[in-house]
C-alpha cells in the first residue's frame, strides 16, 4: 500500500482492508505535518462502508503533508499522507508546497500498480474480490495537483501565507484553487470558477465564494435576471447545500452499504414472515435469577441472552434452517456452525456483527460474547471481519417499544428473528386471566430453501423455550 517515490519521501496510500471495498472516508487525523511517526503508529481513522478502522503507518519518519482533510472520501490506492524518511525527515520543515513538489503527483486516470509484496492492515488480507473500482474522472495536471494539495493543507492547518488584503479573481490562464467539493458545488450551480473572487487562504475559493457568485448583486433590480442561475440541486449535491425546506445528505458509508444489501436481499430472496405471541414470564424470572448468580458476575444478562440461546437450540433441532442459497452452483449450503448476528443501531447506522461459532458457547460464554459485541458496536470499533460470514440474525426491535416487525434477511442468510417489546398483558394462565410478561416474535426466512413447515418448527421451538426455559436443559 506504500510506494517509494524517491529516497526520502514515502506516500502512504488508502489501503484495501481485505473486504473488496473501493473507498473510505477520513474521519479523523491523529497527526499533523511536522509530527514524528513510528512504525505501527495509528495516523488516522477511516470509515468504510462496513466499519470504522484505524490505519497504522508502516514505517518511521516525519509527516510531510496530509493530502486530504477530515470528511474526505478517498478511493483505495490514493495517497493520503506523505512521510519523510531517512534524510527526508529533516526536510519536513520545508513549506508544504515544496514537500509535495518533491513527489510526482498521481493522476486520477491511473490505477495503482502493485509492486511486489504489499503490506495490509493487521488482521486483514488482500482482497480477492472481483469488485471493480469506480472509474476515476479525468486526469489531473501535476502542477495543479500540487497547488490544490497545498491549498488543502493550508486550510486544514488554519494558517499559512496570509490572503491578500484585496483578493482578486485569478488571472487568465491560471487554474483557480479550490477543493474538490467546492469544484463540484460550482459545477452543480453552473459557476465558472475563473470568474469567482477567492477569499480563502492563499487565494483558495471557498463554498461561500461560490454561493456569493450566484447571489444577486447589491442594488440589482428585483425583476432583472442574475448573472448565473442556480439549477435545482441534484441528488449528488453536498450535504451542506440546503434550502429553507429541505436538506440533501450524501448516501455513503454504512447507510449506502445497508441500502444496497437490503434492496438486494428483498428482491433476490423470496421472504416469508411468520409470527407468534408467547408468554415469557418464566424467562424473565430466570433472567433475574441469573443476575444474582456468581458465575455471571460482570456479564451482561438480559432477555436477549436467553432469546439467543433459544434460537440456537431451535437451530440444533432443525439444522436445515441454517443454510444459504448458492445461485451460481444451484446448491443449498447447510452450515454446521452458527455465526449469530445481532443487529445493532449505532451512531454510524445499522450494523450486524456476529458471534462466531455461537452454537459451541456455554450460556456464560454467550453472555460475554454478547456484551463485547454490543459495547464494541456502540464505541464504533466493530471490524469488517466481525460483520462477515453471518448465518442467522436476531433484531431486537422491542428496545424501541415496538411490538414486532417483518425483518429483511441479511444477504446470504436464511433466517432472521425479530423480537418485540416485552409487556405486562392479560393472559390466560392455568385457566385464569392473569397479568403475564408477553412478547411477539417474527421469523422471516428465505422461502427458496426454508418451506413453511421448517420455518414454523423453528419459530415454535424458540417460543417453547422462552415459555418454558427448562427446555434449555431437556432439549440440550
Amino acid at each position: 500500500m506504500t510506494t517509494m517515490t524517491d529516497s526520502s519521501v514515502r506516500e502512504f496510500k488508502m489501503p484495501d482492508v481485505g473486504e473488496g471495498l473501493t473507498e473510505a472516508e477520513i474521519l479523523k487525523w491523529y497527526v499533523e505535518p511536522g509530527d514524528t511517526v513510528t512504525d505501527g503508529q495509528v495516523v488516522c481513522e477511516v470509515e468504510t462502508a462496513k466499519a470504522a478502522v484505524e490505519l497504522p503507518i508502516p514505517y518511521d519518519g516525519v509527516v510531510r503533508a496530509l493530502h486530504f482533510p477530515e470528511g474526505s472520501t478517498v478511493d483505495v490506492g490514493t495517497s493520503i499522507i506523505a512521510v519523510g524518511v531517512g534524510d527526508g525527515a529533516a526536510a519536513a520543515a520545508e513549506p508544504v508546497q515544496e514537500a509535495v513538489a518533491d513527489t510526482p503527483a498521481t493522476t486520477e486516470a491511473e490505477e495503482p500498480k502493485p509492486e511486489g509484496r504489499q503490506p495490509v492492515l493487521v488482521g486483514y488480507g488482500v482482497s480477492t474480490s472481483s469488485t471493480r473500482r469506480r472509474p476515476r474522472k479525468g486526469a489531473r495536471d501535476p502542477a495543479a495537483a500540487q497547488e490544490v494539495s497545498a491549498a488543502i493543507q493550508a486550510e486544514m492547518n488554519g494558517h499559512g501565507p496570509s490572503a491578500p488584503a484585496t483578493p482578486a479573481a485569478p488571472s487568465a490562464g491560471d487554474r483557480p484553487l479550490a477543493k474538490p467539493p467546492v469544484r463540484k458545488l460550482a459545477k452543480d450551480l453552473g459557476v465558472d470558477l475563473a470568474t469567482v473572487v477567492p477569499s480563502g487562504p492563499d487565494g483558495v475559493i471557498t463554498r461561500e465564494d461560490v454561493h456569493a457568485a450566484v447571489a444577486p448583486a447589491p442594488g440589482e433590480a428585483s425583476g432583472a435576471a442574475p448573472a448565473a442561475v442556480a439549477p435545482a440541486p441534484s441528488p449528488a449535491a453536498p450535504a451542506s447545500y440546503d434550502t429553507a425546506r429541505e436538506t440533501r445528505v450524501p448516501v455513503k458509508g454504512v447507510r449506502r452499504a445497508t441500502a444496497a444489501a437490503m434492496v438486494g436481499s428483498a428482491f433476490t430472496a423470496p421472504h416469508v414472515t411468520e409470527f407468534v405471541t408467547v408468554d415469557v414470564t418464566r424467562t424473565m424470572k430466570l433472567v433475574e435469577e441469573l443476575k444474582q448468580d456468581k458465575e455471571y458476575t460482570g456479564l451482561r444478562v438480559n432477555p436477549l441472552l436467553l432469546i439467543s440461546k433459544a434460537l440456537l437450540v431451535a437451530i440444533r433441532r432443525n439444522p436445515e434452517v441454517n443454510a444459504s442459497w448458492d445461485e451460481a452452483a444451484q446448491e443449498i449450503v447447510v452450515k454446521h456452525y452458527v455465526n449469530l448476528g445481532i443487529a445493532a443501531a449505532t451512531p454510524r447506522g445499522l450494523i450486524v456483527p456476529n458471534i462466531k461459532d455461537a452454537q459451541a458457547q456455554t450460556l456464560p460464554q454467550l453472555a460475554g460474547s454478547l456484551g463485547e459485541l454490543v459495547s464494541t458496536a456502540r464505541e464504533g470499533r466493530t471490524s469488517p471481519a466481525a460483520m462477515q460470514g453471518g448465518t442467522v440474525t436476531i433484531t431486537n426491535v422491542g428496545v424501541f417499544g415496538v411490538d414486532t416487525g417483518t425483518p429483511i434477511l441479511n444477504p446470504g442468510e436464511s433466517a432472521i428473528l425479530a423480537v418485540g417489546a416485552i409487556k405486562l398483558q392479560p393472559w390466560v394462565h392455568k385457566g385464569k386471566v392473569k397479568p403475564r410478561q408477553v412478547t411477539t416474535l417474527a421469523l422471516s426466512f428465505d422461502h427458496r430453501l426454508v418451506d413453511g413447515e421448517l420455518g414454523s418448527k423453528v419459530l415454535a421451538d424458540v417460543a417453547a423455550v422462552l415459555e418454558q426455559p427448562k427446555r434449555l436443559i431437556s432439549w440440550a
